[in-house]
């Protein structure tokens, strides 16, 4: 391809099309994620004899161990490079998704020593197990192993759209494409209530899983095909890749300060020296466990507190209106632009003000318990809002990265704010499981809430300030625009 832009050469838009396939491995990303979530309250908890603090202890150690690898995982893909770094990722959380399956048949062997049964024979021979607790330790630790390896995959996915969305976008445009891409945690969420529940419905939990995880490896074909590097990709023109590389020679240019220089490749180490990366690792660590705390609770808090089971018909209308709401979070990659062109700010200032915006519509989550004594289609609604408002801010923060850091340590950026967010939704998933059985079993009251509505509540109203408080820190940490530039 010629490095000469032609004369009138309509210029292609090849760059959309790596946003949408950086789309679709996001809904499969969270297709894989809501699995659990969406069959372990009424399929999987009656025939292993969980608790809420179970099922608490395996989403927060998937968090933790999402958090662990994120920290690695953004590394690793700047070391294999965008292309082998996803693939790689993907499948390992596949197979891991798959793995879920399985866990049944697992449990019938350790407990019984019946391996080579079906699914059907494998819930018959745990039956026969006179010791729950058994049961409820295996199939606990099964399930963990599970999420361990679906961790170590889907920890790679971020990193590596990241910095796919870097090399394929100019500045100016990421924030948009961000949100496009990250709309695919939107839709995975709104597919996953109207098709999984069917699936264990129909055909037993397992095949859900294996189902779904096999999406990921139908990915990977794609992508192998699609994806090579703009300047060397035949279907980007010389017009197209001269407008993704706009901000080519910009590097040295600051804004509201002067860049950091640097002559040589940010190593490990040294990306922790800079008080850009703990504003994003600090934004994260507040506020993704928001978001997963919604994602892995809400269709428990349906069945907890209204009765209704993630099969029903009311259930699954209920989720997929509040996941439909969150895909107003596309407002969230155009709002900077605006600002960004229309208020001539710089793209870190542009931002700053669309997070602070987003930052305040979480406050509604006080009122969602409250409110939820009418219907509970207002904490539906409300928790919507508050998706997407997560989502707005999401794809604007990871911006923030592909402002302040070079392309070469984009990845390892994103995964260091990665595992702050994982080791805050560690914690929100740990305190909520053992705040909702607590709740339940003692009957707790708090604020004129009994029972596990008021662990809901509490949980709730810490969900509804930690945007603000991130936000505050981020500005603190860093109040103007400085780019960190590699000569």
């Amino acid at each position: 391809m010629s490095t000469f832009q032609k004369v009138n050469e309509k210029m292609t838009n090849y760059r959309w099309t790596i946003c949408t396939i950086l789309f679709f491995a996001t809904t499969v990303n969270y297709l894989d994620r809501q699995v659990l979530s969406l069959t372990w309250k009424d399929f999987i908890a009656p025939e292993f004899h969980w608790t809420n603090d179970d099922y608490g202890n395996i989403t927060s150690l998937f968090s933790l161990m999402y958090a662990f690898s994120m920290l690695f995982a953004g590394r690793i893909v700047d070391w294999l490079d965008t292309k082998k770094g996803f693939l790689w990722a993907i499948g390992i959380w596949s197979l891991g998704a798959c793995l879920h399956a399985f866990c049944g048949i697992a449990t019938s062997g350790i407990t019984t020593g019946h391996w080579l049964v079906g699914f059907e024979g494998a819930k018959e021979a745990i039956q026969t197990v006179g010791d729950a607790s058994i049961i409820v330790t295996v199939s606990v630790t099964l399930f963990i192993f599970a999420r361990f390896v679906l961790a170590l995959g889907e920890a790679g996915n971020f990193p590596a759209a990241i910095k796919a969305t870097a090399e394929y976008f100019p500045k100016k445009d990421r924030a948009l494409s961000t949100s496009i891409f990250n709309a695919g945690a939107t839709v995975g969420a709104l597919a996953a209530p109207v098709t999984i529940p069917l699936i264990a419905k129909n055909y037993g939990w397992e095949m859900a899983f294996i189902i779904i995880g096999a999406l990921g490896f139908i990915w990977m074909g794609f992508w192998v095909f699609i994806y090579k590097k703009p300047e060397v990709h035949p279907k980007v023109n010389s017009a197209e890749l001269t407008y993704i590389q706009q901000d080519k020679d910009d590097a040295s240019i600051s804004y509201d300060g002067n860049p950091i220089k640097f002559q040589r490749k940010l190593s490990f180490v040294e990306c922790f020296k800079f008080k850009q990366t703990w504003a994003f690792a600090f934004g994260k660590f507040m506020t993704d466990g928001v978001w997963w705390f919604f994602l892995f609770w809400t269709p428990a808090y349906l069945s907890s507190v209204y009765g209704m089971k993630s099969s029903d018909p009311e259930s699954q209308l209920a989720l997929f209106v509040l996941y439909a709401i969150t895909l107003l979070s596309i407002i969230g990659g155009w709002l900077p632009s605006y600002f960004i062109d229309k208020k001539g700010m710089n793209p870190y200032a542009g931002r700053m003000r669309s997070m602070l915006i987003f930052a305040f519509l979480p406050l509604l989550a006080l009122a969602a318990q409250p409110l939820g004594h009418l219907s509970y289609w207002f904490p539906t609604i409300i928790i919507g809002i508050a998706g997407a408002a997560h989502q707005a801010w999401s794809a604007n923060i990871f911006s923030t990265v592909g402002d302040m850091f070079p392309k070469s340590a984009i990845a390892t950026i994103t995964g260091i704010g990665g595992m702050a967010g994982g080791v805050g939704s560690y914690l929100i998933n740990k305190g909520s499981g053992l705040l909702f059985d607590h709740a339940e079993t003692t009957g707790m009251k708090f604020m004129g809430f009994e029972g596990i509505e008021s662990g809901y509540f509490i949980i709730f109203s810490i969900c509804a300030v930690a945007y603000l408080i991130g936000w505050v820190v981020m500005k603190t940490l860093v109040p103007k625009y400085q780019p960190i530039v590699i000569d």
